[in-house]
């Protein structure tokens, strides 16, 4: 149920962009650079045992994909780093992305917030500041 509604979250706060964070409270909050670590890195296993899209990323070079994440978060979050990676539409072009894909991929985040103790308000500032992402990411 907690899962569902911060779905919710996520699609109602998709289509607002935002600008770049004003304080670093949120990169804090999630552990800073090895929280990100942790946080990503557990994602990125639940992805490994989830069936509705693990075959998405058997062709993915993960230990890159591991390190974009880990920027891109580190970034939305308020952190001292760099995003070096493609832009979100680039990196999905082609790969029919669809709703039920996207959603599969913020519950195991979701799941790996969790296992790192990451409180409730702390994931939806992390999910409110990734979501503008969806409609790049998305095949329509």
């Amino acid at each position: 149920m907690r899962g569902l509604k911060l779905l919710l979250v996520v699609l109602l706060l998709a289509g607002c962009a935002q600008p770049p964070p004003k304080d670093d409270s949120l990169y804090r909050d999630l552990g800073e650079r090895a929280g990100i670590n942790r946080i990503v890195e557990g994602m990125l296993l639940n992805i490994a045992h989830d069936p509705r899209i693990v075959e998405r990323f058997r062709k993915i070079d993960i230990q890159r994909l591991r390190d974009k994440l880990v920027e891109q978060f580190c970034v939305e979050a308020g952190g001292p780093c760099v995003y070096t990676g493609d832009t979100m539409a680039e990196s999905h072009k082609g790969q029919n992305v669809s709703r039920s894909d996207f959603n599969a991929l913020v519950e195991d985040l979701i799941a790996a917030m969790d296992t790192q103790g990451i409180p409730v308000p702390v994931q939806n500032r992390l999910i409110a500041r990734l979501a503008p992402m969806r409609g790049e990411v998305i095949q329509h």
